[in-house]
């Protein structure tokens, strides 16, 4: 018999959270046509501008072989740009075109009211420790 978890399953836990909030967001997404994944990579592009393919998979958690498909079928939708690194031609650099900053903007005053409403329900102080809480696991974790 195996011994009972004394824990709670904190990956469960910060799966079921994220699918709670994701809720709110992934009927705006589909009703523009963008995955879950696409609408990460137009996030890092509407915060940072130009930004190197690695570093998109990097902070929008998309493997490479994966990033390469969502940039693909972006591209062709007129989302996105992309150009060798001029700086280092081995490289590849990718932008928001004008289409695709129009609907993070868009979709970040969506984004953003869900968000108000969550600090309203639970309180500019919770919300504020719930981010410090989460930097503070993903800081500690990090090899």
């Amino acid at each position: 018999m195996i011994k009972p978890f004394v824990h709670r399953n904190l990956p469960r836990l910060l799966l079921q959270a994220r699918e709670s909030v994701m809720a709110h967001t992934r009927p705006g997404l589909r009703e523009h046509g963008l995955s879950d994944q696409q609408w990460r990579v137009l996030r890092v592009l509407g915060e940072h501008g130009t930004v190197e393919t690695g570093r998109v998979a990097r902070e929008a958690f998309i493997l490479g072989p994966s990033l390469t498909g969502v940039l693909a079928r972006m591209e062709r939708d007129g989302l996105i740009r992309r150009e060798r690194d001029p700086q280092d031609q081995r490289r590849s650099v990718v932008e928001a075109t004008a289409r695709g900053l129009k609907l993070v903007e868009k979709l970040s005053r969506t984004i953003e009211a869900h968000y108000d409403w969550m600090e309203q329900s639970l309180g500019k102080q919770k919300l504020a420790q719930l981010y410090q809480l989460l930097d503070e696991v993903i800081e500690l974790e990090q090899p």
